[in-house]
């Protein structure tokens, strides 16, 4: 995942904001054929003003992970991304251990589903849950 997020994730015109700002500190705990577990702490700069983790931070992780399970899935990239939903049923707050678990729903011929649920670490509470679909074919280079 590290090599996929390097190639992609961090190449947004040359800067690495988004790393720094958004997943910075996100680990890898375990990849599983079709599966991809990861944990992280919720860093303050991703708390909003009730110092809960804010919901673009939960949809950015539903993003990266979801993204980067497809290879765990056999598929040889991670497309483009045609539908992206997150249930929002709890926050994490500032500091606070959360665990993300991606699982492939489906990969076909030219398209694939996953899906991503966030815990809170020491309980296990689902905090959100996601599904992200992607357009997978290889584009021509004509």
């Amino acid at each position: 995942m590290g090599k996929w997020h390097d190639d992609h994730g961090g190449s947004m015109g040359g800067s690495k904001l988004y790393d720094v700002f958004s997943v910075a500190g996100l680990r890898v705990d375990a990849i599983q054929p079709g599966r991809v577990f990861c944990s992280f702490t919720v860093p303050p700069r991703l708390a909003n003003a009730s110092g809960r983790m804010h919901g673009g931070a939960v949809a950015s992780l539903v993003d990266l992970v979801g993204s980067a399970v497809f290879f765990a899935g056999g598929s040889p990239t991670t497309g483009v991304s045609v539908e992206i939903t997150v249930s929002y049923l709890d926050a994490a707050r500032a500091n606070e251990e959360i665990e993300i678990e991606a699982r492939v729903l489906g990969i076909g011929g030219t398209t694939g589903c996953v899906t991503v649920e966030v815990r809170k670490k020491c309980t296990g509470e689902v905090l959100a849950h996601g599904r992200h679909t992607k357009y997978l074919a290889v584009s021509s280079k004509l």
